[in-house]
């Protein structure tokens, strides 16, 4: 299956070129799928490697949540393709993992605890099950099965500790005494740490929405940065030629106004594009 019978199966529209409300590829139930050449163009075969133009990277974003991760991609210079959860079934994951180049696996509700042998805390709220089957096939099948970029947000970066074996503290506030939910912080990251590299400093200041966090780490994993008061804020893989971080904030919502978050997005997209070469 090519690329763009890939997106045309799924019924994809690029709306406005990329300029649309939100600037997606939406899953709205179209019969045809138009691709503004600029985004995704096709090389001519008889151009030299200088003259042909650059294909931007096909970022997968698992259960769209909000357009802030679409036009966090978009403006990072990807081609953002939203991925739907429809009935939970995993049929169409064989697909992702050949044909996009990089997978974000987003904000949301919570992983069910019943992942690390752990009853649900009264605060949990878990993903809807369609949700939950989805991407839980999804991200597993992509850590254990490529080597391409993953980048986590919030959510998304608790999944990425579960889906290596690790566990999640369900309740911050009931563990720490402390509130990260609607406010913002300080986090230090680990000098050597790809995370630290990516933003060239050693502490920034995040947003936070989450009532969770990475408890154990999972196989594979180590932590990269944390909150004053202990919380694991980014884990990130230990194999130093695969970018795989997950991050407790929200890049995407910061990007707009913080050039240090939109350091984070155009790594993410610069190591997608390494995958088509």
């Amino acid at each position: 299956m090519t690329r763009r019978t890939f997106l045309a199966a799924l019924g994809l529209v690029l709306v406005g070129g990329l300029g649309g409300p939100a600037g997606w590829l939406s899953t709205a139930g179209a019969q045809s799928l138009r691709l503004a050449p600029e985004r995704l163009p096709v090389a001519d075969a008889a151009a030299t490697p200088a003259e042909r133009p650059v294909r931007r990277p096909v970022i997968g974003i698992a259960s769209l949540t909000g357009d802030t991760y679409v036009r966090a991609i978009r403006d990072a210079g990807g081609v953002p393709v939203v991925l739907p959860n429809v009935d939970g079934s995993p049929d169409a994951v064989e697909d992702y993992l050949e044909l996009l180049d990089g997978l974000l696996m987003p904000g949301g509700a919570d992983i069910p605890p019943s992942e690390w042998g752990e009853a649900p805390h009264p605060t949990t709220k878990v993903l809807d099950d369609d949700r939950y089957q989805f991407e839980k096939a999804l991200i597993s099948a992509w850590i254990e099965r490529t080597d391409k970029p993953l980048l986590g947000i919030c959510l998304g970066s608790q999944w990425v500790n579960v889906a290596h074996g690790g566990s999640l503290v369900q309740d911050i506030p009931s563990e720490f005494g402390v509130v990260h939910r609607d406010v913002t912080h300080p986090v230090t990251l680990e000098p050597d740490s790809r995370l630290a590299k990516v933003f060239g400093c050693t502490s920034l200041e995040v947003n936070s929405y989450h009532h969770q966090a990475v408890r154990d780490v999972g196989k594979g994993l180590r932590v990269v940065a944390r909150s004053p008061d202990g919380v694991i804020e980014a884990t990130e893989t230990t194999d130093p030629d695969r970018f795989l971080i997950g991050v407790q904030w929200h890049p995407e919502k910061l990007a707009p106004e913080d050039p240090l978050q939109r350091k984070l997005l155009a790594a993410f997209i610069e190591a997608a594009s390494q995958e088509e070469e």
